[in-house]
């Protein structure tokens, strides 16, 4: 076991594939719990002290992720650990790739199924052949505007605030420059699926509000339904399609499926994303250089109980994490 030959503490990086439902800060957290009690990353309890306190175990490991998810986005994870934390931010402008499902005729404030329905429109015109044609105006290097309800701050408030409250925006959300290495159509559902449009709805107020703070800078965006084809039959399932796609660092997937699904004269938004690359640490290792990720269910695992150790004495979280550990000393990192 040549990484456990080091001396420890250890420092370093590793990958984990973060399931549907918590956002990323809990699951760095419950990680968290695991990795301050164990001695491959903590030393042994010292009385140590800090502004006149004695630290815990808990506050002397540093934990973070390189790359936050949605709580609706599973996949790829990357967490530091100690020394490792300084190299997170190599992750956050990096190459990433997603597999995403679009739902279309009905866009939400957040752009994907954890949200509200704002508006709905057409769908049932747009075919495989036009989302496949569309796609090319989406490829290469764009200018993407974020969405408005998004923690992106102007004139220090979130852009959120200004929808929510009716506040008109001082100025165009500015677009910002990002590359779509690649973008395709790799499943046409149709209507055979589970999804469905969320049942939330913006009521005429908010619609309102929203309209007002888009008012003097997108006075033609569109708050208000398409009622031409008016709401889906109890039989009948608005279409649906996924997308794979390789992007720069700082791409808005959310904001791909709103901007195509208008482009197909109609609304959209996500149901599922999963990122299954983020830079070298994938969901299905195939290339050289490829780095595989811990299972979710590993760490769920130990979090109820640890169990057994092994003759090295690791318990079977430790191990997976060894296995697949870059560790991190100083500013250089080995394998």
């Amino acid at each position: 076991m040549p990484k456990a030959a080091a001396s420890l503490p250890l420092s370093g990086l590793f990958g984990v594939t973060k399931p549907s439902g918590p956002t990323s800060m809990h699951i760095v957290n419950q990680l968290k719990r695991l990795v301050s009690n164990s001695r491959l990353f903590v030393e042994a309890d010292k009385p140590e002290k800090m502004a006149g306190k004695r630290k815990t175990r808990k506050d002397r490991v540093k934990i973070g992720q390189g790359g936050t998810l949605d709580p609706l986005a599973d996949g790829v994870l990357v967490v530091g650990v100690g020394k490792g934390t300084k190299r997170l931010n190599d992750f956050l402008d990096c190459a990433k790739e997603y597999r995403t499902t679009c739902l279309l005729g009905c866009e939400t404030d957040s752009y994907d199924s954890e949200g509200a329905r704002v508006r709905t429109a057409p769908w049932r015109q747009v075919t495989r052949e036009k989302v496949e044609d569309a796609l090319a105006q989406f490829r290469g290097e764009i200018q993407q505007a974020p969405p408005i309800f998004s923690a992106l701050k102007m004139d220090g408030m979130p852009l959120y605030d200004y929808a929510r409250k009716g506040i008109p925006l001082p100025r165009p959300i500015e677009k910002r420059p990002v590359t779509v290495h690649a973008l395709d159509l790799v499943e046409w559902k149709a209507g055979d699926h589970p999804y469905r449009w969320p049942a939330k709805a913006f009521s005429a107020e908010q619609k309102k509000a929203l309209a007002q703070s888009l008012a003097g800078v997108s006075p033609d965006a569109p708050v208000e339904d398409d009622v031409a084809e008016g709401e889906p039959t109890p039989d009948e399932v608005p279409t649906a399609f996924v997308l794979s796609m390789r992007v720069s660092g700082g791409t808005y997937v959310r904001s791909i499926v709103h901007d195509l699904a208008h482009a197909l004269g109609s609304a959209g938004h996500v149901v599922t994303l999963t990122r299954s690359r983020q830079k070298d640490y994938v969901l299905e290792p195939k290339e050289e250089g490829d780095r595989a990720c811990v299972p979710w269910e590993v760490f769920e695992t130990a979090l109820k109980d640890e169990g057994e150790r092994d003759a090295d004495g690791w318990t079977a979280w430790e191990r997976e994490v060894l296995d697949k550990l870059v560790v991190v000393e100083g500013g250089a990192s080995n394998s």
